[in-house]
């Protein structure tokens, strides 16, 4: 994660919490120095059983959401700094964009920051 030019006041670890699926899952923390390095993978498995027509999947997906949010381990209970909110479909499967790379490896989203985050 890439924050240019900003230096966190508070030096607590930092980790990265992510809502896909139903499933809850975070990463390790890392030092609170950008850019911030999660070197993990991060598996969510779902089953669903009484889909037969990918279209209903899509549909399925489409309501959905999936959350990202960097997290500073500040007590009492953790500062929300940035956000992500986007539907699982197009968070998953999003549209082809005009850059180069490999795809499905590489992702640059856009975290919207908290009030909390200066």
């Amino acid at each position: 994660i890439t924050c240019p030019g900003v230096l966190l006041k508070d030096k607590q670890e930092l980790y990265l919490s992510v809502f896909v699926l139903g499933q809850y899952k975070k990463t390790q923390c890392v030092p609170a120095v950008f850019p911030l390095f999660f070197q993990e993978k991060l598996v969510f498995e779902k089953a669903f059983a009484n889909i037969v027509d990918p279209g209903d999947l899509v549909k399925l997906l489409e309501f959905d959401t999936a959350v990202l949010e960097l997290i500073q381990l500040v007590p009492p209970v953790g500062k929300v700094l940035a956000t992500y909110e986007e539907n699982t479909r197009d968070f998953l499967f999003p549209d082809p964009k005009l850059t180069h790379g490999h795809r499905g490896l590489e992702r640059e989203i856009l975290m919207k920051r908290s009030p909390f985050f200066t």
